[in-house]
């Protein structure tokens, strides 16, 4: 792998594990004020697939050339990704979390789209293996992502409903 594949694969990583940090670090103070969790048997399904899906690319792309644009592309969804989680703030988990009572997140990309970084986490599972020139591993994660979020946004907008 080139050290340019290894820094990407590297930053993608702990990029992951922050994200767990803060969903937990929001989840405990979320739960002690009421709110409960919904749908948790989709969960290790979900995690399991993210961890397929990087650990394959830490096995599949040493060696493999980086495609810059694709890369460039894959730093700009990042900044969805930012600016979804920062929307939903103190809200945001990994898990599907409701404060009963709290109205709707409706600002910034949840102005426009209901799952903002479910759009995010679509085209990052597609276009990571892209940057590495991995076709295959791209369609066959974005498949199998798409049927697990399908169980996902379904529970999800049953428990917003409330």
């Amino acid at each position: 792998m080139t050290w340019l594949g290894i820094v990407i694969l590297a930053l993608v990583t702990l990029h992951r594990l922050g994200e767990l940090l803060l969903a937990n670090r929001n989840t405990k103070p979320l739960v002690a004020r009421g709110a409960r969790g919904y749908g948790p048997g989709h969960y290790p399904g979900l995690s399991a697939l993210h961890v397929a899906w990087l650990g394959s690319l830490w096995l599949l792309a040493p060696g493999r050339p980086v495609n810059l644009w694709l890369l460039g592309l894959y730093l700009l969804v990042q900044l969805g990704r930012i600016w979804a989680v920062a929307s939903l703030g103190e809200r945001w988990t990994t898990r599907i979390i409701v404060l009963p009572g709290a109205p709707l997140i409706r600002r910034g990309p949840y102005r426009f789209v209901r799952h903002p970084n479910y759009i995010v986490v679509s085209l990052e599972i597609a276009l990571l293996p892209l940057v590495f020139g991995l076709w295959l591993h791209a369609l066959i994660f974005t498949l199998l992502n798409a049927a697990i979020l399908t169980v996902r946004i379904r529970a999800e907008n049953n428990a917003l409903r409330g």
